[in-house]
């Protein structure tokens, strides 16, 4: 599948009537709008789909914070023009007009700041908001990386869409270098059995095929939880305290806050518990599908590492 658009089709503010006179025009139109044209910068989306641009996007709306952090990772920070809730990585992102959450943008606001390309959350946005943008005329990239390999190509293929390519092609390649060497390094690391928490109420943690759940087992970490089938699973304390995990790694709500570790110490009886094995991750570091992963996977095997030294 192929979807393309001219750079700059809205100029100025929309209000209601107009904004819905747009949407009606443009799916009238029919396939021309959707014609790729000779020449025009082309990237696969993880949804395996071609996107093309007439020319380099220079203005980027991001419907995610992992989404920002990639476009400015990409060396395309200077033509954000909208982010979402709680895009506040790099601090200059908190500058940028927000068109809402990811889960409800405020698609008038969108139009009105007449983004080129739209980065979206491919199982983070309502799937219905980014179709209406895309019958507006404005491409949506859509991006989930879901390994390592998925990161660093992302990256690249932002800055292939933004005609920022050295400075894509220098982050991915760091990133890609950096990670390839944590992993050499705790390739023979004596396992050690984790359970992850990604959410409090209701418990959910992780799999194996999950991201983070990639970065356990590359730190020498055993996913008590890895085998299960859903990518984030809903759990129980009852089967935390059947599977003992040796470590229990927890992201909180902020990054500060290590609230979700302090319950787990009424369960004294967890060898988790027992050796002091609680560890707090900041959830930007590990939670998010950016560069910035790097970070939270060395800080993820340092913490195992000392899970291993209390044996």
């Amino acid at each position: 599948m192929c979807t393309s658009a001219s750079n700059g089709r809205f100029g100025g503010a929309l209000g209601p009537a107009a904004f819905f006179g747009a949407l009606l025009a443009l799916a009238l139109a029919g396939p021309a709008a959707g014609e790729a044209h000779a020449g025009s910068l082309c990237a696969i989306d993880d949804r395996e789909r071609e996107v093309c641009l007439d020319q380099p996007a220079e203005r980027i709306a991001a419907l995610s914070p992992g989404a920002t952090e990639l476009v400015y990772a990409a060396g395309a920070g200077e033509k954000v023009v909208a982010v979402v809730a709680f895009s506040d990585y790099p601090p200059e992102a908190r500058d940028v007009p927000s068109v809402g959450s990811h889960t409800r943008m405020d698609l008038e606001t969108l139009v009105t700041l007449n983004p080129d390309l739209v980065i979206g959350w491919m199982t983070g946005n309502p799937p219905e908001q980014l179709e209406t943008i895309e019958a507006l005329g404005v491409p949506v990239f859509y991006i989930e990386p879901r390994d390592f390999e998925g990161v660093s190509s992302v990256i690249k293929r932002l800055a292939l869409l933004a005609d920022t390519r050295e400075e894509g092609e220098r982050v991915a390649a760091e990133f890609r270098h950096g990670m390839a060497a944590l992993a050499e390094r705790y390739v023979d690391a004596e396992p050690v059995s984790v359970f992850y928490q990604v959410w409090d109420e209701p418990l959910m943690t992780i799999n194996d095929e999950h991201l983070i759940g990639k970065v356990l087992t590359l730190c020498g970490g055993v996913n008590v939880y890895g085998e299960l089938s859903r990518l984030v699973p809903r759990i129980d304390d009852e089967s935390v305290l059947a599977a003992d995990p040796e470590a229990i790694l927890a992201g909180g709500m902020g990054e500060e806050n290590r609230g979700w570790l302090t319950h787990w110490q009424q369960y004294p009886s967890l060898t988790a518990v027992e050796r002091d094995n609680l560890y707090f991750v900041p959830p930007s570091l590990i939670q998010r599908p950016t560069p910035r992963l790097l970070e939270g996977s060395r800080l993820f095997c340092e913490q195992l590492d000392r899970a291993r030294a209390k044996r």
